[in-house]
């Protein structure tokens, strides 16, 4: 079987004169090594594209974490510059892109803003300022110029057991490198959750009664996902829903042969 392909959202940048649809290359670098798949790096179109015809060609979708944040008019938040930066092309391209992969049972990883995306795209709200709340921890990211220091796993969460991620890791607790300042504050329809922090953060959802591995994750498993077990453990387990997924279409292709 040829390596299934695998979308992967992009985020809008500008700089040296032009304007730039890229993703960060820790994110391709665990599809390739954790998951064993593809990229294959959508453009932040919005409408403009065929989203069809894109998860008729790829066997999986993988959202990643961004330093922008979902713009807030989509789950009716508040549209403020202190809750931004914003990328509106990344969201008109990546909430419909959610929504069409789980209809045809498309394999989703969704990470840090991807589980967020997940969450508004279902109807769900986010919370801003998340340390700011009584009782809340601070999981924003240490200050430091060294990444492997703000990447650092550090958090404690606990895995639901019977979830799907009970499945994967085992239920109980894990250590993991969370790090956002935005967080989900109403649970989109049709989301279970997977993971708790200690402060009651949700930390992981799954798409209930969906037709394949449907997961969004807090944390970033991409950054360490080839020294730490969990972190590949996550990419293991998406990579094997991708090829069952490819398999199962060829399988079908081959009938109807």
């Amino acid at each position: 079987m040829q390596q299934p392909l695998v979308a992967v959202s992009t985020d809008v940048r500008q700089f040296d004169n032009y304007t730039w649809h890229a993703a960060p290359q820790q994110y391709l670098e665990a599809v390739i090594t954790g998951a064993g798949v593809f990229p294959l790096l959508v453009p932040s179109f919005g409408g403009r594209l065929d989203f069809d015809e894109l998860l008729s060609s790829v066997d999986g979708v993988m959202l990643t974490g961004s330093k922008s944040n979902v713009h807030p008019s989509l789950y009716d938040g508040d549209p403020s510059e202190a809750n931004g930066p914003y990328d509106p092309a990344r969201d008109a391209t990546t909430l419909p892109l959610i929504r069409k992969a789980l209809e045809r049972g498309v394999p989703l990883l969704a990470i840090c803003r991807g589980i967020q995306e997940l969450n508004v795209a279902l109807g769900g709200t986010l919370g801003t300022e998340i340390q700011e709340r009584e009782g809340s921890l601070d999981h924003r990211a240490p200050v430091s110029d060294n990444q492997d220091e703000r990447f650092a796993i550090h958090q404690t969460i606990s895995i639901k057991p019977g979830s799907c991620l009970a499945g994967v890791f085992g239920a109980g607790d894990i250590k993991v490198n969370s790090l956002h300042r935005q967080g989900i504050d109403r649970l989109g329809s049709k989301l279970q959750v997977e993971a708790l922090a200690s402060d009651g953060t949700v930390e992981a959802v799954s798409v209930k009664d969906a037709r394949a591995f449907a997961v969004g994750v807090q944390w970033h498993p991409e950054y360490w996902v080839k020294s730490d077990s969990n972190s590949a453990k996550i990419f293991k387990a998406f990579g094997d829903a991708v090829r069952l997924h490819a398999a199962a279409k060829a399988g079908a292709r081959a009938a109807a042969e």
